[in-house]
């Protein structure tokens, strides 16, 4: 397959040296993989920092920046960071207020960022940890024992980074980051299966004409495969089993935000189409949507599909989020 890179070997390289040259406000450690925001420490704020494997850009370095995370630490292609990144990104950012380390339930993440926040401990730093994991489509699978974490953390980090921003304490950050996730819930379908630099080609096979039901962001199996339909049954299907799961969150007749995230292959004329499936059937639902994002924010390298995440937001969920945020891949209010 034809890939915009010079070789499997620096494809992460690359990206973080392309960064560091399109945003200067960020401090890129290319060889010890860690991106910081250059104000970190000012202000005396708790510092928000999370990772994970590449190939899911903008998540996570495109996330740091004002408003949102201080760091985050990006892995090789789907392979969790290193503990040593993990506690390197925290001294970097640690004001005296502690650190939250935001994570995914992805099984290499939690075990790292375990290890990383007890060395971390041990330094004096004091450490939180949030475990995102919000997805609906399976319980287990081949990275995570239960449900896997994808579109919730766009809303853990942006809510989470701007109570901090605020001067939140440690305690309250964790708190709000905790709930954003308990009142998220989130389904994934795959179009085509992701082609790694180092595979060169399709991780799975996903026949023409076929559709994958409950995807995960690595090409994880999810719940059936179906004949491809049109995109108003793909959102009845998406739609259906994230309220299934959402309808004991209270308020059940609160406001959603609601994300329809493309995972990488999706141009947005397709993305936009299917969000007005997915509000049209919300309203039919008589579920109110308080906020919308539509577009690439949690990818899968060059997978087509999108997925559908939905979060009850009650009024501080709301203001928080409509605080402003300036980092590379989101930004509105400043």
């Amino acid at each position: 397959m034809k890939m915009l890179i010079n070789s499997p070997e620096t494809v992460v390289a690359d990206a973080l040296w392309g960064m560091a040259a399109a945003h200067p406000e960020l401090d890129v450690d290319v060889e010890r993989r860690v991106v910081v925001r250059r104000d970190a420490r000012e202000g005396g704020r708790v510092g928000l920092v999370s990772g994970g494997g590449s190939g899911h850009e903008p998540l996570h370095a495109g996330f740091v920046g004002y408003g949102m995370l201080s760091a985050a630490c990006p892995g090789e292609v789907f392979t969790s960071p290193v503990p040593e990144q993990m506690l390197r990104a925290a001294s970097a950012v640690e004001a005296g207020q502690g650190v939250l380390f935001v994570v995914k339930n992805y099984t290499g993440d939690v075990l790292n960022f375990q290890l990383a926040a007890e060395l971390a401990e041990e330094d004096g730093v004091r450490v939180e940890r949030v475990l995102v994991n919000d997805d609906v489509a399976v319980t287990d699978s081949l990275y995570t024992a239960g449900r896997r974490g994808t579109g919730a953390t766009l809303f853990v980090e942006k809510i989470a980074g701007a109570a901090a921003e605020e001067g939140a304490p440690l305690e309250q950050v964790a708190a709000i980051a905790r709930r954003v996730n308990e009142f998220s819930r989130s389904f994934g379908v795959a179009l085509s299966a992701c082609s790694t630099p180092a595979k060169g080609g399709p991780t799975f096979d996903l026949p023409d004409g076929e559709m994958e039901l409950g995807v995960g962001i690595h090409g994880e199996p999810g719940r059936e495969r179906r004949a491809m339909m049109p995109a108003r049954e793909i959102a009845e299907v998406a739609v259906g089993a994230v309220l299934e799961e959402l309808g004991d969150v209270p308020p059940a007749d609160g406001p959603v935000l609601a994300l329809v995230n493309g995972m990488g292959a999706t141009p947005l004329l397709e993305l936009y189409g299917f969000h007005a499936e997915v509000a049209r059937l919300l309203e039919a639902r008589g579920v109110p949507v308080a906020r919308a994002l539509v577009g690439n924010y949690v990818t899968s390298l060059d997978m087509a599909g999108c997925s559908v995440t939905l979060c009850r937001a009650d009024e501080e969920m709301l203001r928080l989020w409509d605080a402003p945020v300036q980092t590379a891949a989101l930004r509105w209010g400043r």
